[in-house]
């Protein structure tokens, strides 16, 4: 679970998708768990839920080289594009709206385009949350 954003800009709108991870991380009680991780130049959480094991990442680049983070990240634990989940912010959608989208075009989100481009696939499952126009 990739959340996408502006490393360091907290508290910014377009940020949201790292929020987002944060939050999960808290309800997951991994919140103390993340470390850096320079292979792949992010903050990475590990969690169960659900039977489930999880990734959780913060790139710490900017908003149009995510994809680097999440297409190293991928690599490392053997993840393909279908296993991927992307939280981002969606400039369309009312403040506080929410949307899941699998696959598609990245409709002008630098940060999904950047996924897209690094994994070679636009098959990532999508969480769009919706921060409205400003």
């Amino acid at each position: 679970v990739a959340g996408l954003g502006n490393y360091g800009l907290w508290g910014t709108r377009h940020s949201v998708g790292m929020e987002v991870l944060d939050r999960l991380a808290r309800q997951l009680a991994v919140a103390e768990g993340w470390r850096v991780d320079k292979r792949c130049c992010a903050d990475v959480a590990l969690a169960t839920a659900h039977g489930l094991e999880l990734v959780l990442l913060k790139p710490r680049r900017f908003m149009n080289l995510n994809g680097l983070s999440v297409a190293s990240a991928a690599e490392i634990y053997s993840l393909g594009p279908e296993d991927i989940y992307l939280v981002h912010d969606d400039l369309d959608k009312a403040l506080g709206k929410v949307a899941i989208k699998l696959g598609g075009s990245a409709r002008g989100h630098n940060g999904v385009q950047s996924c897209i481009s690094a994994l070679h696939s636009s098959e990532m499952t999508r969480l769009r949350i919706g921060i409205g126009r400003p």
